[in-house]
């Protein structure tokens, strides 16, 4: 069979069960055992694929998953994430546009804690959403941040879907994971900086109004007793890992430790917050894990049937310059996030692009980067990008989707800014890595 057959037939087949309604992981267990029947032996295959599927999550590396999930689900449910924002509200005084400013350096550090997109845009959303309808802000200067802010978890550790990508992609977990840091600060400074150009160009869109602000005494307490301890939470994820103490998986198991003794420190500890929290935890972890199962032996059928060796001959005999061919690569992420979730943009991609990056001479750790940010992007694209639908959720229908896409255009924006700089200065992006050698 032809390696042009062999693909369609294999990518035709995921996407065709994923069509009618099978969940992700189950749609490439079925494409599996299509391929290894076809190009494997038979039932001789299926052997094969068993033994792929489960050597593929026996990783120590993969402990990291459950356990970032795990501290994203404590922040949210033992309530610090509403006590961090209350906080935060009090800090910024009668600055014009603060709750906008607020929801964006909310998301950021919620970010640092989650590693969850959906999570803590719907928790920004929660919060946010009636505060600015109540002050008079304009729709779109509520969700155009929130939708911005909320993506960055998917960028900044510990980000469940780095380690994920890190993993079927077979790169340094904490290599990438520390790779988003410097890209995801830079990219919530660019949203602040949008938000500060809307409100010069329509002061109306986010009124001021009268507080009681707290002194400066107060103040102090605030950012002392409330903000700061959080940065031992992000020492514990990212500082462990930068200095070479941790590894992701024991860095993951820290920041879970933080977590709890943050809870313990403001008497946020109970039983009720712990066993929602292993519960949310569990089903996703099982999720990933059984996509991490369908996608490892896809790869490998792919390369045994020749699609892979073949994508590769048939793209380089074009001899197109590689910056031309990235640029290609990530419209067929842009394109994919229209569409699906960013599992599946990993699981249908990695298996082409990760080969393919080897004949281009790029760094894995740097496209890595890349290919999260596409999939931040993915998910405020429309028609289909997850978090459009999940603000539409926190809204309860009363922004319509046209209003949502507006509303998100400047931060989609600010995204793509972000890509064509690490592109044009791969050290926003290696930099720190580089400390770790």
């Amino acid at each position: 069979m032809e390696w042009y057959w062999a693909g369609g037939l294999m990518l035709g087949a995921v996407l065709g069960l994923m069509a009618i309604g099978f969940p992700v992981a189950f749609a490439f267990l079925g494409a599996n055992v299509i391929g290894v029947m076809l190009f494997m032996g038979g039932t001789i295959g299926i052997d094969q694929l068993v033994a792929n599927g489960a050597s593929s999550i026996l990783s120590f590396l993969l402990v990291a998953v459950p356990l970032f999930i795990l501290m994203g689900e404590l922040f949210f449910h033992s309530g610090l994430a509403a006590r961090v924002f209350d906080s935060l509200d009090k800090l910024f005084g009668r600055l014009p546009g603060r709750l906008s400013y607020i929801t964006i350096l909310g998301g950021t550090l919620f970010a640092t804690l989650s590693g969850s997109s959906l999570a803590s845009t719907a928790m920004l959303g929660s919060v946010v959403i009636p505060e600015t309808t109540r002050r008079g802000y304009k729709r779109y200067m509520a969700i155009g941040p929130i939708l911005g802010s909320g993506g960055l978890a998917i960028i900044i550790p510990p980000s469940a879907l780095a380690v994920l990508l890190g993993s079927i992609a077979r790169m340094d977990i904490g290599a990438l994971l520390i790779a988003g840091v410097v890209p995801g600060f830079a990219l919530a400074a660019l949203y602040a900086l949008t938000v500060f150009v809307m409100i010069k160009i329509d002061p109306d869109a986010a009124p001021q109004y009268t507080i009681d602000e707290p002194p400066f005494t107060a103040k102090l307490r605030i950012l002392v007793v409330e903000i700061l301890p959080l940065g031992f939470v992000l020492f514990c994820v990212i500082g462990l890992m930068i200095l070479g103490f941790a590894t992701p998986s024991e860095s993951a198991a820290f920041g879970v430790l933080g977590v709890i003794i943050l809870m313990i420190s403001y008497r946020l500890f109970n039983w009720q917050a712990i066993m929602r929290s292993i519960d949310g935890a569990l089903r996703v972890t099982v999720m990933t894990f059984m996509i991490i199962v369908g996608s490892s032996t896809f790869s490998q059928i792919l390369a045994y049937s020749g699609a892979t060796g073949g994508m590769i001959e048939w793209t380089m005999s074009y001899q197109l310059d590689r910056y031309v061919m990235l640029l290609l690569m990530f419209l067929v992420l842009l394109f994919l996030g229209m569409f699906v979730d960013a599992i599946s943009m990993m699981l249908l991609t990695i298996p082409i692009f990760m080969p393919l990056l080897g004949q281009l001479a790029f760094d894995p750790i740097w496209f890595g980067v890349i290919m999260l940010l596409a999939m931040e992007i993915g998910a405020i694209t429309p028609p289909f990008g997850l978090l459009l639908f999940v603000m539409m959720g926190v809204t309860k229908g009363e922004a319509t989707l046209t209003e949502i896409v507006v509303a998100s255009a400047p931060f989609l924006g600010c995204a793509l800014v972000m890509l064509i700089l690490i592109v044009a200065f791969p050290e926003i992006a290696l930099y720190l890595p580089s400390l770790m050698e």
